[in-house]
């Protein structure tokens, strides 16, 4: 089905591999689509992004660059290449904006592996957590072509570190390498270069055996949600969710595996599992 990237399901991980060392319009819509292939697939409790090779991503292909140059608009970088199609139902985002990742039902953990620039450096800001290689370098670029702060880098990037070390690696455009951005909250955590994807699918396998996905899926929801409203609003709504939760049947099997010493047995998410207090 995919060209551009790799899609791969290992019960309770999907893997995706981007294929491409840049990113071209066909590579932003085939993740996409198999991003939202594993938010309806009932196996998939969690979804790792990686690169293939020694690098993870280094933005924009050149080529698309000079297109959308020439033509004076952004319009002009999609392509007409035939990508599979969601399936029905899927909530696929319109646009290609990243920004879609946080509104997935699922966590998503980004093992960068390498180089990470640019554009490629917006889309692993926008996943939940970020793993990287020893050998990780993290640059933005966008000053240095005369660009702005691209694909919502400008909001998603001073949100862990703050406004002012934002501006410093926006402005600087200079190279930070695995261990400063472990330091500036950037990255989760540093892992040598030979463990790293089995410790991002680790983690979600984690996860799945001890989590609730339900918890796992409004855990999310919340935190980003929460993002920008006050405290009384969002304690509001966390007394409301709390109300729906202690109804469901994976607080019993918490409260069953707890007393029984067992590991917990929780259903996974259905196709149509609504996020609580969205649908609710």
């Amino acid at each position: 089905m995919y060209e551009d990237i790799l899609y791969d399901v290992q019960d309770p991980v999907a893997t995706i591999t981007l294929n491409l060392n840049a990113l071209r319009d066909r590579t932003s819509r085939e993740l996409m689509q198999a991003l939202a292939e594993a938010e309806q697939d009932p196996r998939v409790v969690g979804i790792v992004l990686t690169g293939a090779g020694r690098g993870f991503c280094g933005g924009l292909d050149m080529q698309a660059l000079a297109t959308i140059q020439e033509a004076g608009e952004i319009a002009s970088y999609r392509e007409s290449d035939d990508v599979p199609q969601a399936e029905p139902g899927a909530p696929l985002a319109e646009g290609y904006g990243y920004g879609y990742i946080m509104s997935l039902r699922k966590p998503v953990v980004v093992a960068v592996n390498g180089a990470c620039a640019g554009l490629g450096f917006s889309l692993a800001m926008f996943c939940d957590l970020r793993f990287a290689s020893e050998s990780a370098i993290f640059t933005t670029q966008f000053a240095q072509r005369g660009l702005v702060a691209e694909h919502g880098m400008g909001w998603v990037l001073s949100r862990p570190i703050g406004p002012s070390r934002a501006l410093d690696v926006l402005c600087s455009g200079r190279r930070l390498s695995a261990n400063e951005a472990l330091e500036l909250g950037l990255t989760n955590r540093v892992v040598a270069p030979e463990d790293l994807l089995g410790e991002a699918q680790g983690y979600i396998e984690q996860l799945a055996s001890t989590a609730s996905p339900k918890a796992l899926m409004q855990m999310k929801s919340q935190v980003y949600r929460y993002l920008n409203q006050p405290l009384g609003t969002a304690m509001a709504d966390t007394g409301q969710l709390q109300d729906i939760s202690v109804k469901w049947p994976d607080l019993q099997e918490g409260i069953a595996s707890f007393v029984e010493r067992r590991p917990p047995q929780f259903s996974r998410l259905s196709k149509a599992e609504p996020q609580w207090g969205r649908d609710e």
